[in-house]
């Protein structure tokens, strides 16, 4: 097929399609001639056959106009031509191809008109189109020259001034772009300079230009370093704050505060402060600790950095103690002095901050931002303030409990205490707690460490009172507890601070409080060096006198009885007060007082013994420690009243101890001082044998907190009559006893001020039935003296061998009379020999020539009671002899009226009564004893008294008699 195509192109042959596309539109248009409408009508005219031929073309010469209708038909042709067969089919083909052109005539001829005038539309549009083809010739013609002309110079030179202008901004953006490059450079150093708004505040600018500029690529990658960098110096803020916990500086907190303020974090920074003041105590705390254990444990190989501070310090040692808890306290005390500062700064700058805002006139939503963020911030700063004191509460707690501090010394455990106690007073200024967390962990470390010391306390009492001798420790006559190293808390308005032994007087201050104070440096907590010696006051004296020139002249005034003037013999002492009458301040007066006070006009110093003083300093030490620790005052002030209890009981066992004088019915012993004795020997003395290791346990804890009874020492002789049978001793021993309860009486307002209102019964108890009996103990003590000093056993076998039946009245005194004045008067001499060794007050004298009158005036009755016979006269005689005793014994003694003077001429006169008024007289004076009554009634019998009358009264004495059996 290939080969008859070729042939057909080299013939000049062309498809009927090709034909037809080199014809242009107008000549494929043309209009048939009359031969080829003729040659059409030459074809057979049957519609119907035509139609037929028509629909017998196949579909595909339809199909497109790209058809090759050539092609088609030489595929078609069998592989083996016949002629005949080819003949055929062309003419087949024919009268289609007829069939088409006359039905295509038909259809030209049908639109012919309207094709004629679309035609000449075509022509016109010819026409119009070669005019306006001129026209745009000409206009481009004319624009060209234009165009050159003008237009061309002058848009050239603004498109080179668009194009400077664009050269300008691009120029502006690649130097800015440059700055941005090189911004890591000075926020390095900016945060080197620790100045960090600036650096955030060039941080955010270089933010804010590089969003600008985001649309080119190198800023992109810029941006995402920039934020990177803002996050590095979040973390640098983070780290500069956290430093503020432990060293607060304005300048360095303002920058940072400001910082977070640029970043909108101000909330956040508060959260983050307070997590590190948190951190800042404990890794405080454990540093202070981890450096103490290590150093005492030296080359240990101990891993104590692992260890958990509650078990860290159980490792720390007795010697290491106060310094590592000293060291602690400062420690914490920087951490809340850097809050108690940051609070201030906030109160000082928020104000002003809030001014500034408001003078800006910002918006109002901004306002309101600030305003809550700063009372945020105030609220967060209250709030935390007890959780930071509960942190160093807990923290101190489980130091003071980690050891053991019963075996600490004395000023040793005080300065624990003391320490404690300033570190509340700072909790209390610091955020108003009570720090009842501190209070009770001492409370159970000083519970423990007290009984301990209390019991070693008592037992070093009893060893000094075996071994004292009771002899007058010399003091100063202006003596006062008050200089005793001891008390010296008592003169300041203390505050808890360091050890009142390691506090100077003029470290005191009374202004503001201790953040006030040490606002700006120091530290509360430091530990001073001790100026006990230069505190303690000289409070002895050489040989109990102020001066040597005292000492002498005080032997030069004392006179003989002789030397007394009449008139001063009518002075008296009330025995129940003890107060002289204020009657004269002559000298003669005066000089009358000194010999009756026994004094030798030595200067009235205090009397009291090495051992009273060593009571009198416990006493200080426990009102120290009762003072700092208010939550145990009971429990001090109960072992305190031990410690006179005890005094009060030795004194007692020592020398008022007689079972004979007991029973004497004087009342010696009142009932409430016989109580106070017997209570002390049931809850304090142990009786028991020490070897005796039975019973409950119960029992032996009981016995843990009693005291063996103290025993006198055997230097102290009482026997000896020449020294009045231990009178020095005595009185050294029942005054100091008296001192020391004035001591007490003057410590009670300081005492009832820290008892706990629960227990001040016990102190109003204590004080009332135990120190008030203090001056009681005189009268026990010195009877005995009175009741040996005088040989009475004498005077009464010299008054059996008097008669009294005499017949007349007689004008001489019987010699016993003179007997016992002489007695009377040797008392006199060796009680001045005695007062010439110890101070003898006044009431002590008054009480000793008490009891040797009352015990004469007695034994004068015992003597009239043993009488067998008696007259009127003899009875006047008995008159005549007491008087003559009266008369001598004022001359000897001050006191006014003399003692049981009543007694003795109450039972003479007796002897006139008749029956009637003696039976009522009986009923009357039961002082008298039976057999003196019923001697009385005998030797009335044959005078004045029939039988009948003796039995009536013996009667009458026998129903006296028997409720007393």
């Amino acid at each position: 097929m290939q080969k008859i195509k070729s042939l057909m192109t080299r013939q000049g042959l062309r498809s009927p399609q090709e034909s037809v596309h080199d014809l242009s539109p107008i000549e494929s248009l043309r209009i048939p001639t009359k031969e080829d409408l003729r040659e059409l009508h030459e074809e057979p005219t049957d519609p119907q056959a035509q139609q037929e031929i028509i629909n017998s073309i196949e579909e595909v010469y339809f199909s497109n106009d790209s058809f090759d209708i050539v092609k088609y038909e030489l595929e078609r042709l069998p592989p083996v031509l016949s002629l005949q067969e080819l003949e055929e089919y062309r003419d087949k083909l024919k009268q289609q191809q007829a069939a088409v052109s006359k039905k295509v005539a038909d259809l030209i001829l049908e639109k012919q008109p309207a094709y004629v005038q679309e035609l000449e539309r075509v022509t016109s549009l010819q026409t119009g189109l070669q005019l306006a083809a001129v026209i745009c010739t000409n206009g481009r013609r004319h624009l060209n020259i234009a165009k050159e002309g003008f237009t061309q110079t002058s848009l050239g030179l603004l498109a080179n001034q668009r194009k400077r202008q664009l050269l300008i901004g691009l120029l502006k953006s690649l130097r800015t772009i440059k700055t941005l490059q090189r911004t890591d450079v000075r926020l390095s150093e900016m945060l080197e300079e620790e100045d960090y708004p600036g650096a955030i505040q060039l941080c955010l600018e270089c933010q804010k230009a590089a969003s600008t500029f985001k649309h080119y690529s190198c800023i992109s990658e810029l941006n995402s370093k920039l934020q990177d960098t803002l996050e590095q110096i979040e973390e640098q803020l983070d780290v500069a704050l956290s430093k503020i916990c432990k060293n607060f500086d304005i300048n360095h907190y303002t920058k940072v505060q400001q910082a977070y303020r640029l970043l909108g974090k101000t909330q956040t920074a508060m959260d983050q402060l307070h997590m590190h003041f948190t951190q800042a105590i404990h890794n405080t705390v454990f540093q202070v600790v981890l450096g103490y254990v290590e150093l005492c444990a030296g080359n240990s190989d101990t891993k104590f950095q692992k260890l958990q501070y509650k078990d860290l310090c159980t490792h720390i040692t007795a010697d290491s103690y106060i310094p590592c808890l000293a060291d602690l306290c400062k420690a914490l005390w920087e951490v809340m002095l850097s809050y108690y500062r940051t609070m201030q700064w906030h109160e000082n700058h928020d104000p002003e901050e809030a001014a500034v805002v408001s003078s800006d006139g910002g918006s109002v939503a901004g306002a309101e931002e600030n305003s809550f963020d700063r009372s945020y911030v105030k609220k967060k700063l209250e709030h935390g303030l007890s959780r930071i004191w509960q942190d160093v509460q807990l923290k101190v707690k489980t130091y003071l409990l980690g050891t053991d501090l019963s075996n600490f010394k004395y000023d040793d455990f005080i300065f624990v205490l003391d320490v404690t106690s300033r570190l509340m007073q700072v909790g209390e200024e610091f955020c108003g707690s009570k720090s009842e967390v501190l209070q009770e962990s001492i409370r159970k470390q000083s519970v423990n460490y007290f009984k301990t010391y209390h019991r070693t306390r008592l037992e070093e009492l009893r060893m000094f009172l075996e071994n004292e001798t009771w002899e007058l420790c010399p003091v100063k006559s202006s003596f006062s507890i008050l200089q005793l190293h001891e008390f010296k808390f008592m003169e300041q308005s203390r505050s808890p601070s360091v050890s009142p032994s390691r506090q100077p007087a003029s470290a005191v201050s009374t202004t503001g409080t201790l953040f006030e104070q040490y606002c700006h440096g120091g530290n509360p907590f430091e530990i001073q060096a001790d100026s006990k010696e230069d505190e303690t006051e000289d409070v002895l004296a050489s040989n109990g006198y102020e001066s040597d020139e005292q000492e002498k002249s005080a032997y030069q005034e004392y006179d003989s009885d002789s030397d007394v003037p009449e008139e001063l013999k009518r002075d008296y002492v009330d025995e129940q007060t003890g107060d002289a009458p204020v009657k004269s301040v002559s000298r003669e007066t005066l000089r009358s007082r000194k010999r009756s006070d026994y004094n030798l006009n030595k200067v009235n110093a205090p009397i009291l013994t090495n051992t009273t003083l060593n009571v009198i300093r416990l006493v200080g030490k426990y009102m120290q420690m009762m003072n700092i620790l208010k939550p145990i005052a009971f429990d001090v002030i109960h072992f305190m009243s031990q410690l006179f209890d005890y005094y009060l009981y030795a004194v007692y066992t020592f020398f008022g101890r007689n079972d004979t004088f007991e029973s004497t019915g004087l009342g010696l012993s009142s009932s409430r001082l016989r109580t106070t004795l017997n209570r002390i020997q049931e809850s304090l003395i142990d009786l028991e044998v020490s070897g005796d290791a039975t019973g409950t346990l119960t029992a032996a804890e009981e016995r843990k907190e009693k005291v063996p009874s103290p025993h006198l020492s055997h230097l102290v002789v009482l026997t000896s009559g020449n020294s009045l049978f231990g009178l020095a001793e005595r009185v050294v021993a029942t005054e100091s006893l008296v001192f020391l309860a004035e001591q007490f009486e003057f410590l009670q307002p300081h005492l009832d001020a820290v008892m706990p209102a629960a227990k001040k019964p016990f102190l109003q108890q204590f004080y009332s039935q135990t120190v008030s009996t203090a001056s009681e103990l005189r009268k026990p003590v010195y009877w005995i003296v009175a009741a040996k000093a005088i040989d009475y056993e004498q005077m009464l076998l010299l008054m059996a061998n008097v008669k009294w039946d005499v017949k007349e009245i007689m004008s001489q005194h019987n010699v016993y009379v003179d007997a016992l004045l002489k007695e009377f008067e040797e008392f006199n001499r060796r009680l001045t020999e005695v007062s010439k060794r110890v101070r003898i007050p006044l009431p002590v004298s008054n009480i000793l020539w008490e009891h040797c009158i009352r015990l004469a005036n007695r034994t004068l009755v015992e003597g009239y009671a043993i009488v067998k016979k008696c007259s009127n006269e003899g009875r006047a005689l008995m008159q005549l002899d007491f008087q003559q005793f009266l008369m001598k014994l004022e001359k000897l003694t001050d006191i006014r009226p003399i003692p049981d003077k009543e007694f003795v001429e109450t039972y003479i006169k007796a002897y006139y009564l008749t029956e009637n008024d003696m039976e009522r007289w009986i009923k009357e004076h039961r002082e008298y004893s039976t057999k003196q009554l019923t001697n009385l009634v005998n030797v009335c019998l044959g005078s004045h008294i029939n039988k009948k009358a003796r039995q009536k009264l013996l009667a009458a004495i026998d129903d006296i008699d028997r409720p007393k059996r």
